[in-house]
């Protein structure tokens, strides 16, 4: 038997993201691949409104490590996507973000992940400290939880 995911209230913070028509693959629901793209998108513009990442100049970049996703509903277009994001842990220069994926108002997730950050110096690629304003930018939705 799979165990319930987190519902809405365990994320701090939400993006609403569109559905596409592309979105969706022969099976008539939005295909896996697509769900990391939404991850990325709720993280990312975080922290581009927040002003703590410039795509093209920052001196520290983060890479993806690791990911995993956990599907228990289908999304399918014309649905809207609520991602809720917290940060299940703010290390030295490791981020672990976690999201949830809720289709239109459904109260529990369709879709439940995370990703692990690590920031490095964008010329050298060496790990580099978790710069002080995306610290206190990503504060608010620090959220442990057990799999952190």
């Amino acid at each position: 038997m799979r165990k319930e995911l987190e519902g809405r209230e365990a994320y701090n913070h939400y993006r609403v993201i569109p559905t596409r028509w592309m979105d969706n693959d022969v099976y008539g629901h939005v295909n896996n691949v697509v769900y990391y793209s939404y991850f990325d998108t709720v993280v990312n513009q975080f922290l581009i409104e927040k002003g703590v990442l410039d795509i093209e100049n920052s001196p520290v970049i983060g890479l993806v490590v690791e990911t995993s996703c956990k599907y228990m509903a289908p999304i399918t277009f014309p649905d809207r996507v609520e991602a809720g994001l917290r940060v299940a842990r703010l290390g030295n220069s490791s981020i672990r973000y976690e999201v949830g994926l809720f289709r239109n108002d459904d109260p529990n997730p369709a879709a439940a992940g995370h990703f692990i950050h690590v920031y490095v110096d964008r010329e050298t690629r060496r790990p580099a400290p978790v710069p002080d304003a995306m610290r206190a930018a990503l504060a608010p939705l620090v959220t442990p939880t057990k799999d952190a």
